[in-house]
Parts: C-alpha cells; sequence; structure tokens
C-alpha cells in the first residue's frame, strides 16, 4: 500500500456579527472569541458596553463542533494541534481580509483587538504575521502564544494590555503574580478585576 497526504485549495467562509453605533463610526474594536463559542452568544457580553461612535466586529472561528457528545448545543474554535500551521495561516488571512473590508466600510480615528481566552492566541498571531497595526491589544484571560516572542505583536499596537479576574480558575492563584510580574517588566499593563473567566463589564468599560 502506497499512501500519500495530499491537500487542495477550496473556497471558505469567515462568518462575523457587528454591533453598529447609531452615529459615524471613530473606533473599531475588533473582538476574538475564546473556545467553544459562538459570536451569537458571545457578542451579547458587549452589548452593555455599546456606544454612539464605536463599531464592534466579532469573527467566529472556523471550526464549529457539538460541546458535547454527537448533538445540541455547538461551539466553535480557532485551531487544534493538528495541521495548526495552516489554521494560523488561514486565521491570518481570513482576519486580513475582514479588516481590509471592515476598514473601507468604516474610516475609524482608533482600532482596539481584544482577544478573549483562545482568542487572545489568535489575535496576537495576527497582529505579529498579519496586515493590521492596533492602538490597543487587548489579550483578556489568555496566554500569549509561546512560539511568538512578546515583541513581535506588542510592537504592532501602541498600547497592550494583560486582562485577568482574580478568581480565574484557568489561572491558578500561586501563578497570577508570577506571571504578571513577567508581563509587567515586557511593558503591558495589567487589568485586574474580582471575577472569574470571563468578560467583566465594568473593567472593559474603563479599557475602551
Amino acid at each position: 500500500m502506497n499512501s500519500v497526504e495530499a491537500v487542495i485549495e477550496v473556497p471558505s467562509s469567515l462568518r462575523y456579527r457587528l454591533i453598529i453605533p447609531e452615529g459615524p463610526v471613530k473606533h473599531i474594536v475588533y473582538v476574538l472569541h475564546g473556545y467553544g463559542q459562538l459570536v451569537a452568544y458571545f457578542h451579547l457580553k458587549f452589548a452593555g458596553v455599546a456606544s454612539n461612535d464605536t463599531l464592534f466586529v466579532f469573527p467566529e472561528g472556523r471550526h464549529r463542533f457539538y460541546l458535547k457528545g454527537t448533538s445540541g448545543r455547538v461551539g466553535a474554535s480557532w485551531m487544534t494541534r493538528e495541521w495548526r500551521e495552516e489554521d494560523i495561516r488561514l486565521n491570518v488571512l481570513s482576519l486580513d481580509l475582514l479588516h481590509r473590508e471592515i476598514s473601507q466600510k468604516y474610516p475609524a480615528e482608533k482600532i482596539t483587538v481584544l482577544g478573549f481566552s483562545q482568542g487572545g492566541a489568535t489575535a496576537a498571531r495576527w497582529l505579529a504575521y498579519g496586515k493590521i497595526n492596533c492602538d490597543h491589544f487587548i489579550s483578556w484571560a489568555s496566554v500569549y502564544p509561546p512560539d511568538l516572542e512578546i515583541e513581535e505583536y506588542t510592537s504592532v499596537a501602541k498600547k497592550c494590555t494583560f486582562v485577568l479576574g482574580t478568581e480565574d480558575e484557568y489561572f491558578p492563584a500561586p501563578e497570577q503574580e508570577a506571571l504578571i510580574s513577567g508581563y509587567r517588566s515586557k511593558g503591558i499593563q495589567i487589568a485586574r478585576f474580582e471575577g472569574k473567566h470571563d468578560i467583566h463589564e465594568e473593567t472593559l468599560i474603563a479599557l475602551l
């Protein structure tokens, strides 16, 4: 038996959702969701921070799957460890194309990129490899990609902030201070809130 792996290029799509302000757009905020989330529900966490001049853009990871078993609730993911290089390439390409379309339709004075949980790593890779410069990169309860030097993506943003809840179940308390100290030494600002692995509205409003 002669087994050979091959690849072909196929058309693909990126689904996204917008929260459109009533007035002229001055600020674009790209928000990348976490593992197992869908933008149809994830965007609702940002409804309370909508403003008259801020456009929120929620791209959705291209991998969708049943969260439990073979039916029921569906979630989305940005990548897995299998053929990760191709997922990274396609994520960056898709986000670049989305940014080009959004920026042509909504010229803005300010751009923020916010990555929540798994979306934070994808956002960092987008800044490192893609065609976007932003005013503020917010990594929310996320781990920076170990395959990148922090300077590869922080240099693309005028300001970088790491956000973490005091009771985040994915970041054990004994490790939080060491992690935060390391980020501070790299010039990354820190925002803390009382809570778990979730979006905290008051903190989000203060950052935006």
